[in-house]
């Protein structure tokens, strides 16, 4: 089969797990929220747990070395996707939506490690490592969708539970859609296991691949609070009215978007990572101009911080495939481990930050602070490219 159609597939699978059954929450908390269910400091936590189930899930993806042990958390992390969201159709409250988002988290973290260690590794064997850095765009095209099927819902005037029903379907056909063309453990030669890395790969590049850790940790805390409430924030300053839906569908297509820029920039020594400080430093401007609680800072906010968001995890991959190319998948699941705990971090963050002080402006100051501080964390590191770093990057 066609590189490109398992390519394509990879893209949907990742616009699925991520745009619907990871990001779904944030287009929902005004609903959720002007139906009384919960308050701002509950949406906090729920958005922790569907993080701290993220986390579990890359932390469990680590120990996926055989090739049946990946193809089963991929296939149940897609359908898990899909009927956790079709549950939340029925929830109600804070318990039943907390328990969901925590399931939800563990399956979209299993789809995400486990397509970026299938997807990477065919897009280089093939010569395509473009198509590859591609695949990223999935889902800022999923956030994008489950935005515009908010912005509709609230046109119509449907609640929280329709919306829900609309997120499982839509998720169900992409599923159906990708599901027999995704380059299954089995049937990709490309792909090898944590064992397959020898010592020299492992232990010579250990240091760059613990910056790159730490790096991942702060991204995380930076961008999620913006990444989370932006639909909430949006809502206060417009009043609800339907211009505050339009904010989340367009940080999507701008994230999209930036995955496709970066991908076409020129493959030159260590321009990875400048190119990952730029995108870092560019957030973190982003999410200082949140603070200005204007229709003006929101925009400048989603601009800032949505065109850089999937390009920056894209570089993060990338410059972790230069550093240790032999360890694709361990090092994919360790990376996206320490995305979560910032992730976690995050929310946590805002629900005591909204607690104490009525609102999210400490925790956007600590979350902009964090991404300057992961920039100048770059910075100093010192550039070390594998000798397969040149391949990686052709």
């Amino acid at each position: 089969m066609s590189p490109l159609i398992r390519l394509t597939a990879c893209f949907i699978a990742l616009m699925m797990a991520m745009g619907v059954g990871r990001f779904a929450l944030t287009p929902q908390l005004p609903h959720l929220i002007s139906e009384g269910q919960i308050d701002l400091t509950a949406g906090g936590l729920i958005a922790a747990a569907n993080y701290l189930g993220y986390l579990l899930g890359a932390v469990d993806a680590m120990f996926a070395r055989r090739a049946h042990h990946i193809r089963l958390r991929l296939l149940a992390g897609l359908w898990l996707c899909v009927l956790l969201t079709l549950a939340s159709y029925w929830a109600h409250g804070f318990w039943s939506h907390w328990l969901l988002r925590f399931g939800t988290g563990v399956a979209s973290a299993w789809v995400m490690v486990m397509i970026t260690s299938l997807s990477q590794p065919l897009a280089h064997a093939t010569g395509r490592p473009r198509l590859g850095a591609w695949v990223f765009a999935g889902p800022g095209l999923g956030i994008m969708l489950t935005g515009l099927l908010a912005l509709g819902s609230n046109l119509l005037g449907q609640n929280s539970s329709t919306l829900w029903l609309v997120y499982a379907g839509v998720g169900l056909l992409m599923l159906l859609t990708a599901l027999p063309f995704l380059p299954l453990p089995n049937a990709t030669p490309v792909t090898r296991p944590v064992a397959a890395a020898t010592p020299t790969d492992t232990d010579s590049h250990q240091q760059p691949i613990g910056h790159l850790g730490l790096i991942y940790v702060l991204y995380g805390l930076g961008y999620i609070i913006p990444a989370t409430f932006l639909s909430q924030m949006a809502s206060a300053r417009f009043h609800g009215q339907w211009q505050a839906d339009l904010f989340w569908p367009s940080f999507g297509l701008l994230a999209a978007l930036g995955v496709v820029l970066v991908s076409l920039r020129r493959a030159k020594s260590d321009s990875t990572r400048r190119w990952l400080m730029v995108t870092l430093w560019l957030q973190a401007a982003g999410v200082f101009a949140c603070l200005l609680s204007s229709g003006l800072g929101l925009v400048l906010g989603v601009i800032l911080c949505g065109t850089p968001f999937l390009a920056c995890m894209q570089l993060v991959i990338q410059r972790s495939r230069e550093l240790a190319p032999n360890a694709a998948h361990r090092n994919a699941a360790l990376l996206t481990a320490c995305f979560a705990v910032g992730q976690l971090c995050g929310p946590l963050l805002a629900a005591l930050s909204s607690h104490f002080s009525g609102g999210l402006q400490p925790a956007l100051i600590v979350a902009g602070s964090g991404l300057v501080l992961a920039g100048l964390v770059l910075l100093r590191s010192v550039p070390v490219l594998a000798p397969a770093a040149a391949v990686a990057q052709r």
